[in-house]
């Protein structure tokens, strides 16, 4: 049961009060007083900064989106409603003026006085110090955005175990298993000790067709997706030369002529708009553009913490879902109408066409909003994971002059061995072999996720550690990915160390796609989109990175700060001379 009023709880918040403001009462007093001058309505925050969670913070926002000024920097933990009509007090004066005919006459005058101080005074009564203690002591803080997930893992595996560690992630007790023996136990117990598991924000996102959220429907749910094939090789190989011309065709328009470039929102469109022609079967730019940012705010609410109050990243990712799924249900009666014109219905090219024909055991379709969830998921993991090893490895080749001439070196070659316009096929890929060391180094520098979660379905016992039944197990990449016994110099870039003839690194240390039975269905996927990128950009351009030290946001899914501003050198083939292009 809910308790309102009295004051925090011993451990945890009332500590932290004290310490950043000496106790309880003076934090009233801030937050009365930081309402006494807000102009008109708005709200007044207690919060937790997200880059240093010993740092308790006062705002004042507009009540417009109130938090979206101060970023994802800001993790909530009380808000106050200021209404400007709940803290003024009306009152009413009455004046007789005459009496005419046995009949008098009044005037009535309204009044105003300010009452903010009494209103923040009640307000206090109704807080809910328990919850507010609870959203301040929940590791995911520190997980999600105080401190960097490598050195989160890192520093209790120091403090605890280096095989298994004891947390709680986004409200769930969670056992973290770290290292190569670690991922291997994981990755081979599939289905017998673990279960897929999404935190409760992503069941609330990407919730199915029931109207509340629910656990990630079983595998059966997502043979739809797996079985038909679309995914294997012999599928995208068909698909590969429009990979080419849609990245040739972006390049084209984003960069072409301009003279200061960001490449992390060219990634996001180009990736988005190759997912969008893949999965769903549509190419056009203005419902694209729509949705990059949609998209956007969806990935950052994923592994937020979950409160729902307006301004905060869970909040704006829900409002995201709700539009991209409104989005995709228009584009679903789009294409049932389409293949119920046609004669004979539409051949199911992509997997939204296959997802509208296919039936359960009983013959029943799948409802069009359990359509639009499982495309929404395929979109989201397709989206931002490409986008960011895209745009790392558009700033460690524009960083190393060398890497990029063996790139260049390796891409000309393919394409001096092409007819002139020809695009990439299938057998073209395998001859890209240093630019996928490329890629694999990129991803271990900067993951572009860092692991996943499992719940566990059977109790069992681990280095030592013996881990309950519907607890729930997560593994990252952190534990191995810049372990200098894995990896010699593992802070350098060194594309080199993947190379045919070298050591390769033990199993189980480089896994950015995971593995086992759920290693992610979308790697070949991924790595012809991103090889795809690869050619067209080095045929037309090299790069120099404005802001080598350009700060990295979002440590769970890793963004530069700026965007990844880029200068452009344009080679033109029929002239000696480069050209140099800034591209926005």
């Amino acid at each position: 049961m809910m308790e309102w009023g009295g004051e925090p709880p011993r451990e945890g918040l009332r500590f932290a009060i004290k310490k950043n403001f000496g106790c309880l009462e003076a934090l009233k007093q801030k937050m009365t007083e930081e309402a006494a001058v807000l102009p008109g309505s708005g709200w007044v925050w207690l919060g937790v900064d997200s880059k240093n969670i010993k740092h308790l913070v006062v705002e004042t926002t507009a009540n417009d989106d109130p938090l979206a000024t101060k970023g994802p920097t800001l993790v909530p933990l009380l808000g106050i409603d200021v209404w400007e009509h709940a803290y003024y007090l009306q009152l009413m004066s009455v004046q007789k003026l005459l009496t005419f005919n046995n009949t008098d006459s009044f005037a009535f005058q309204l009044q105003y006085e300010n009452a903010r101080e009494d209103y923040l005074k009640s307000i206090w009564k109704v807080i809910s110090w328990k919850y507010a203690n609870t959203v301040y002591k929940m590791e995911s803080i520190c997980f999600n955005r105080g401190d960097n997930p490598e050195n989160f893992v890192g520093h209790r595996m120091k403090k605890y175990s280096p095989d298994i560690f004891r947390t709680k992630i986004l409200g769930e007790k969670t056992a973290v298993i770290c290292g190569p023996a670690g991922h291997k136990f994981v990755f081979s117990n599939e289905n017998r000790l673990f279960a897929p598991f999404r935190p409760h924000p992503m069941q609330h996102l990407f919730r199915s067709y029931q109207n509340k959220a629910g656990p990630p429907p079983p595998d059966e749910a997502s043979k739809s997706i797996r079985q038909p094939g679309f995914l294997k090789p012999e599928a995208l190989a068909r698909y590969l030369p429009d990979m080419h011309s849609v990245a040739q065709n972006l390049l084209r328009a984003h960069l072409f002529g301009k003279n200061e470039a960001r490449i992390y929102p060219f990634a996001k469109s180009l990736t988005l708009t190759l997912a969008c022609r893949f999965f769903l079967g549509i190419d056009d730019p203005t419902r694209i553009t729509r949705l990059v940012g949609k998209f956007d705010d969806v990935t950052l609410g994923m592994h937020s913490v979950m409160v729902n109050l307006p301004g905060t990243a869970f909040y704006r990712a829900n409002r995201a879902a709700v539009a991209i799924r409104k989005e995709l249900i228009a584009v679903i009666k789009e294409r049932k109408r389409e293949m119920a014109d046609s004669s004979g219905g539409r051949i199911s090219k992509d997997i939204l066409s296959h997802m509208i024909v296919v039936t359960d055991p009983t013959r029943k379709p799948m409802p069009d909003p359990e359509i639009a969830d499982k495309i929404m998921g395929l979109l989201t993991a397709s989206y931002s994971t490409v986008a960011t090893t895209i745009t790392f490895l558009m700033k460690y080749v524009g960083l190393n002059p060398k890497v990029y001439r063996k790139i260049r070196e390796e891409q000309m070659e393919i394409a001096g061995s092409k007819k002139a316009g020809a695009l990439l096929e299938w057998d073209d890929m395998g001859k890209m072999k240093y630019s996928w060391n490329v890629v694999c180094e990129t991803m271990r520098l900067v993951p572009p996720l860092q692991g996943t979660f499992r719940e566990v379905i059977t109790e069992f016992t681990y280095a030592g550690y013996t881990v309950p039944k519907g607890w729930k197990v997560y593994w990252t990449v952190s534990t191995t990915n810049m372990n200098p016994d894995y990896f010699k110099e593992p802070e350098k870039f060194n594309p080199s160390r993947y190379e045919e003839g070298k050591e390769a690194p033990p199993p189980y240390t480089y896994v950015p796609f995971g593995g086992g039975p759920r290693m992610c269905p979308g790697k070949e996927y991924a790595r012809l989109a991103i090889l795809a990128f690869v050619h067209n950009v080095v045929k037309s351009y090299r790069w120099e990175v404005i802001d080598p030290n350009e700060k990295v946001e979002g440590d769970m899914m890793p963004e530069p700060e700026k965007g990844l501003p880029v200068r452009l050198y344009h080679h033109f083939a029929s002239s000696a001379r480069s050209h140099i292009c800034r591209i926005i």
